[in-house]
């Protein structure tokens, strides 16, 4: 079985014995990245009981991940956060502001502003990540053709400020690693050539050299469970999904 919460410590345990450095994406933003390294990203799209299970995971391992919250009651949830914050993780705003008030820009920002004023009080956020909104036919990123989410002090957005043909993108949208057929927004434009169908087909490379240096990872944490039920759920549940995306694409 796949994305269980056994085999994801055993992703990161291999990435540690194979010497990488455990990023946020603040900390790579402000310049800390070795050589060899996984910046470590969850999308907490749902479940946020699930982020602070795998938060725990990988304080446990000494990692720091970056979890960005929606503004969905599944997702934001404060007492959830805070405790993920403790751990000493990074705390970022899953942005869909444009999508939310259909493509008025003027509306979106200054929801997009008060938003992220109450994430600010569990975390000082410097990092933004736009959430897909697969239901819409707006792309959430647009909003920074007319405004600049640096004059919000936000130093990145992985999907404008990272160069994905030096970083190599590992996602497990559609609850896979090689599902961008299904996906609707959460795929890049990149050079790389090496694709993973299962989570111990990524740690065998990562033993045997076979996957680049440079990485960011992007877990949706609803994926991951050790929970019988909730593991048969979210496999059905994502299969009938797909087939939705697929043809809405």
């Amino acid at each position: 079985m796949d994305f269980t919460l056994k085999i994801y410590k055993q992703l990161l345990t291999a990435f540690q014995q194979a010497g990488y450095q455990f990023l946020t994406f603040q900390q790579f933003c402000e310049g800390r990245a070795g050589e060899k390294f996984v910046i470590l990203r969850h999308d907490v799209d749902l479940k946020a009981g699930n982020s602070l299970v795998t938060a725990k995971i990988e304080y446990e391992l000494g990692i720091k991940a970056t979890y960005y919250f929606r503004i969905i009651p599944q997702s934001n949830k404060p007492h959830i956060i805070r405790e993920i914050a403790k751990l000493g993780h990074e705390i970022g705003y899953h942005y869909e502001d444009l999508s939310l008030f259909n493509g008025d820009a003027e509306k979106a920002i200054a929801h997009f502003k008060e938003q992220l004023a109450c994430f600010r009080q569990y975390y000082p956020v410097k990092t933004i990540c736009m959430h897909g909104s697969p239901g819409s036919r707006i792309d959430n990123r647009t909003i920074w053709k007319q405004y600049d989410y640096r004059d919000f002090e936000i130093i990145g957005e992985p999907y404008i400020d990272l160069n994905f043909n030096e970083i190599y993108y590992l996602t497990d949208t559609g609850r896979s690693w090689n599902g961008e057929k299904y996906s609707v927004r959460d795929k890049v434009q990149s050079t790389f050539d090496c694709r993973f169908q299962a989570t111990q087909d990524i740690i065998k490379a990562i033993q045997t050299g076979a996957i680049p240096k440079k990485i960011m990872i992007a877990a949706h944490p609803q994926r991951w469970t050790d929970n019988c039920l909730e593991w048969t759920w979210e496999f059905l549940f994502q299969r009938i999904k797909n087939k939705i995306k697929y043809f809405y694409k």
